[in-house]
């Protein structure tokens, strides 16, 4: 990684391998002919980033951004694929990947061979493999961050794509470095996560990393465990290697609902798996260890874009704009902007001006987050109101990021297979009615509210304070579409705590409930206190809230829902 010195950074070094859409174009072609059978292509495509989707005919195409990081030229390459192959739109991921849809299959090699021109690619964004590796968002720029993570997070990206036993795990393999003091990516529900230490003080302090094994949602919610208190941060492609290696030999083959590494894990015991992996990373060592293409123990420092003249701001940014979706950077006179994208949408047209407002006011690029949002860095302070004015007419001023009003969502029922409910349409309507009950005070509390069309957990619903998993019952004879409402979930410094079940409710309630959630929090709330440790002490209570307005005479009108 190299420090940024212009309007736009210096483009990375490719991820993209033209000879790889090649032959993904060639087992296409086989497939059409016959050569291999509809599970051999399955299996080929999905570890390439080309889902089915619930109709028949399309594709859904997940683009990786390896840690979150995308250069101007890079969300306009996402865009123009987006208007020619998808219909315009794309989503935001939990894992700072880029969702396309509705793409036929005639249209994945040419939608992949101009995503590899910017330098991005779909390799290992499903399926099997080791999966996008997310980093901090705020890596770099933040006020608390012992050192910067992304070139560490970049180096394993690196070492790991198309690694040979990275492309054939039993299953999904997720990765996540964090740099600061609060873990804005979730490290305690990966498999591999990475924070960042330092041992020792002052100039002579050494940069390292504890790390976490075995953690994940969906069935069998598990906090990672400990594997390393402390792991010299030159040695964190060795321990990868090491954890793959078992993890690819032990792992299990045959029962899908249970080979995730934490099942593993699980099986074996914590030592004994524990014992593997310093084995295995013993034998790595002796025969000469993958090396950082840096000096690990290097200064990595981000330097402002070069001057510009700034921008005759127009009247005042919001205040709550300003209250919820900036924040001061470590570097004096500069902010970072979130935006924030309903439901994770966005229009490749939005992607496009953020392009040209990354270049305009900030470094010329963008980093994704977790939680649906664009983060631009480098926005000098006296810019910011000339910003949002631009965001706003773009359809891109939304404030509220992170409260009860800003709902993360997976695609629902709408696109994916699984899904039982969809998502859009409900989180629209939780937001109008937080918006019209609790604004300002309920849009400048940060409030997680995650929804699911399925247990699976997409958007990760297990660690959200307020978390909708959708499912089906009976009404009147009739399937109808409900949540199981997850009330306390959240991850802290010493891991995760995952929301415990408090009722399910009909999908027309959800606005309601969310509401009155919100508004007990706002209320009773101590000091400091987040909202998931909120709802976690006081289960009891918000559970009793719930099922009051789940009675037939507490009930709010109906709304259509999903």
């Amino acid at each position: 990684m190299t420090s940024s010195s212009a309007a736009e950074p210096r483009p990375p070094a490719t991820f993209a391998d033209a000879a790889e859409i090649t032959a993904f174009a060639e087992t296409l072609a086989r497939f059409e002919r016959g050569e291999i059978d509809a599970e051999a292509w399955r299996a080929y495509r999905v570890a390439r980033g080309a889902y089915g989707q619930r109709q028949d005919g399309v594709h859904m195409l997940r683009v990786k951004v390896p840690q979150g990081a995308a250069s101007s030229s890079q969300l306009r390459a996402l865009a123009e694929v987006a208007r020619r192959f998808s219909g315009g739109g794309l989503h935001v991921t939990t894992r700072q990947n880029v969702q396309l849809y509705f793409v036929k299959p005639a249209d994945l090699e040419p939608a992949m061979r101009q995503l590899a021109e910017a330098g991005l690619t779909t390799s290992g964004s499903g399926g099997n493999t080791v999966r996008n590796v997310v980093a901090c968002p705020y890596a770099g720029v933040a006020k608390d961050e012992l050192f910067d993570v992304t070139p560490y997070a970049e180096a394993f990206t690196r070492h790991f794509l198309r690694h040979p036993l990275g492309q054939s795990l039993p299953r999904k393999f997720k990765v996540a470095f964090e740099g600061c003091g609060e873990d804005h990516v979730g490290t305690a529900i990966q498999d591999l996560g990475f924070r960042a230490r330092l041992r020792g003080e002052g100039p002579t302090s050494a940069r390292g990393f504890a790390v976490t094994v075995a953690g994940g949602t969906s069935t069998l919610c598990t906090s990672g465990a400990l594997l390393l208190e402390f792991l010299p941060a030159g040695e964190i492609l060795a321990v990868g290697e090491a954890v793959v290696r078992v993890f690819h030999a032990h792992g299990d083959r045959v029962n899908r609902q249970r080979n995730r590494l934490k099942f593993l894990v699980r099986s074996l015991g914590f030592e004994a798996f524990r014992e593997l992996v310093l084995a295995e990373l013993e034998r790595i060592r002796n025969e000469g260890a993958p090396r950082l293409p840096f000096d690990p123990e290097k200064t990595i420092v981000e330097l402002a874009p070069a001057s510009r003249p700034s921008t005759a701001p127009p009247a005042g940014a919001r205040e709550t704009f300003a209250a919820t979706n900036t924040r001061p950077q470590r570097q004096a006179g500069y902010s970072t902007v979130v935006i924030s994208l309903p439901q994770g949408d966005a229009t490749g047209a939005q992607f496009e001006g953020m392009a040209w407002l990354a270049k305009a006011y900030g470094d010329g690029a963008v980093r994704f987050t977790g939680g649906g949002h664009l983060l631009m860095r480098w926005i000098r302070n006296g810019d910011l109101p000339a910003l949002h004015a631009r965001l706003a007419a773009a359809g891109l001023g939304r404030d509220g990021a992170g409260s009860a009003a800003d709902v993360l969502v997976c695609p629902g029922a709408e696109v994916c297979r699984l899904a039982v409910t969809e998502t859009r349409e409900p989180a629209r309507l939780i937001e109008e009615e937080v918006r019209r009950t609790l604004a300002p005070p309920g849009l400048e509390a940060r409030l997680p509210v995650r929804m699911s069309g399925c247990p699976n957990g997409c958007s990760q619903h297990h660690v959200a304070a307020i978390g909708l998993q959708g499912s089906i019952r009976k009404a009147g004879g009739e399937p109808t579409p409900h949540y199981l409402v997850l009330l306390g979930g959240y991850v802290h410094d010493g891991g995760a705590v995952f929301g415990q079940a408090a009722a399910t409710i009909p999908a027309g309630l959800a606005p309601a409930v969310v509401a009155r959630l919100a508004s007990l929090y706002l209320e009773e709330r101590l000091d400091g206190e987040s909202a998931g440790a909120y709802l976690a002490r006081e289960f009891d209570r918000a559970s009793q809230a719930v099922a009051e307005l789940c009675q037939p005479g507490s009930r709010p009108p109906e709304r259509r829902s999903a």
